[in-house]
């Protein structure tokens, strides 16, 4: 079970939102690159995340390049889940690649500030604030074994290949 608050964007959050451009040199130096994500959409956000936090977001979210840095730099700050209307595929994939639950779903109903518990094995996101219960495509049995080991190399790393 995941609990955090919600920190609500709109339509297409692009990677360049999440890790801007002009930031590029510090790529090497993810700490730091972390202290500037998704500036661009809401420059206070990375001053007020808190570990658990969650990111909910409308259509299209993660849009642009394929930078692995950027759902990296989300886990980085603490964010437990993204919860979107839609996902860019290759965004998808890297974040859950680094253990990064991405839950697609409805968020009309969800807005800036609300407690949020959100059970990825059922597929539930209870919105505490607003007493609402919403749910999403139960994620694949090998996804939740992904996520439950932080990502896909400390998967491998443990069980080698993919064993359900």
């Amino acid at each position: 079970m995941l609990r955090g608050k919600a920190f609500k964007f709109g339509d297409n959050i692009s990677t360049d939102h999440i890790t801007p451009g002009r930031l590029a040199h510090l790529r090497s130096n993810l700490p730091e690159l972390a202290k500037h994500v998704l500036e661009d959409a809401d420059p206070t956000f990375a001053s007020r995340v808190k570990a658990g936090d969650f990111i909910v977001a409308g259509n299209n979210f993660g849009l642009g390049s394929s930078r692995e840095h950027a759902p990296l730099v989300i886990k980085m700050v603490g964010v437990n889940a993204i919860l979107a209307k839609s996902v860019a595929r290759i965004f998808f994939r890297n974040a859950i690649n680094l253990g990064l639950p991405v839950l697609i779903c409805n968020t009309d109903n969800i807005d800036d500030g609300d407690e949020l518990e959100v059970d990825l094995a059922r597929g539930t996101v209870n919105d505490i604030t607003r007493a609402n219960q919403l749910t999403f495509g139960k994620l694949p049995e090998v996804m939740l074994h992904i996520l439950n080991e932080g990502g896909l190399i400390p998967y491998i790393k443990k069980y080698g290949d993919f064993k359900l």
